[in-house]
This record gives structure tokens, sequence and C-alpha cells, in this order.
């Protein structure tokens, strides 16, 4: 249905629809896997815990990010903008779909606490969306910068031999830094410092309790 044509009812129901698909469906991805055809992925038992641990994270961040680029086309009154953040959440299911595939290869299991990621997540980016689109476009250049520099400690800490799951979150690096420069160049207007540190720590706290629950 055309973004002009849609009604407050319409864009309701979408984003129930995909808060109900992320939290409870198996995500499916529209681009295949990335992978690494001459690498063979061969892990102890201790390093595919470890493994686990940190894809479990990196899902976790792509259930707050579809929860945050819902909340963004929800809030916005601007189709281009709200076309801009379904496609943007278009390209993260990818990234859901991949993380959760790679989860269960390793054996391990998404976060418990995925629903309350979603509702946190899903209320800051109404809170930025309701602040102005510049703003909501700067909230979502400094997230994407700071999931890549996450995304690249990850490359130094997942084990050596986990190829599988280097060629995923090198994918999903290289995505989420073209995100950044694309609502950069839409406009988007820069955090101030204290937000920006106030982002950093509830991250902080997202990443180190997604590690073990």
């Amino acid at each position: 249905m055309p973004e002009r044509n849609r009604t407050p009812t319409d864009l309701l129901l979408t984003t129930v629809d995909t808060a109900l698909r992320t939290l409870f469906a198996t995500p499916r991805a529209s681009r295949p896997c990335p992978t690494l055809a001459q690498e063979v992925t061969v892990l102890s038992a201790a390093e595919k815990a470890e493994a686990g641990a940190l894809m479990r994270v990196n899902h976790v961040g792509e259930v707050c990010a579809q929860a945050l680029y819902t909340a963004q086309a929800l809030a916005t009154r601007n189709p281009t903008l709200r076309r801009h953040f379904h496609q943007a959440s278009a390209e993260e299911t990818d990234h859901l779909a991949w993380t959760r595939q790679r989860l269960d290869e390793l054996g391990s299991r998404p976060s418990l606490l995925n629903p309350l990621w979603y509702a946190g997540a899903f209320g800051l980016g109404m809170l930025a969306g309701r602040l102005g689109d510049r703003v909501s476009l700067g909230f979502v250049v400094e997230t994407e910068k700071q999931v890549e520099a996450h995304l690249q400690e990850h490359m130094q800490r997942l084990p050596a031999s986990d190829h599988a799951s280097r060629a995923i979150v090198a994918q999903m690096k290289d995505d989420e830094a073209r995100h950044a420069r694309e609502a950069q160049d839409a406009g988007a207007l820069g955090m101030p410092a204290p937000v920006r540190s106030l982002m950093r720590t509830a991250a902080r706290v997202m990443t180190t309790v997604a590690h073990r629950i």
C-alpha cells in the first residue's frame, strides 16, 4: 500500500505486526547469509559457548534495531522518511535472521529478555521521533556508529576459527556503517555529548546482560 494512502490504523497494525514477527516468528532474510566458502569452522565446546554468547548479543541488537526503526517510522509524518526507516528495517531483518540462524547452529539461544529489549528500544525510537525528524535521524547516526564499533570489538573477540560468525558480523558492520551515512546525508542533527554518553552506557548494560541471559 502506498505511504500516502496509509491510515493511522494501518500504521498501528503494521507496528504491532512487526513486533510480533520480531519476537515470536522465525525471521526470513531477503539476502543469503554471508559465508566464507573456503573456510571451515571447527570450534571447541568453550569456543562455541563464547561465540554463542556474542551472537546472542548481536541478535539482541537486531531486535532493538527493529523496534527503533519501527517506532521512528510510526512517529514521523514525512512519507519519504517513513519509507527510509522501513527500508532500513528490512535490511536489519536480514541481520536478525542471520544471527538467529547462527545461534541455532551454535546450539545457543536468543536472550530471554528480548521483549524487554524491544519495548525499551521502541520507547527510545518514539521519543527520538517525537523530537523531530532531524533528531530522529541523528539518533540513527549515533546508534549505528556505536553498533559498528561494537561489531568491530566482536570481530576481535570471536574465536579465530569461527569463520561463519565472522562473515555475518563483517557484513552487518558494513550495513550499519551505510545506514549511518544515509541518515547523515538525509539531514541528521548531531547528538549532544551527554546524550551520546547516555546511549553508550545503556548499550553497555544491554550487552553485558544479554551476554549471559
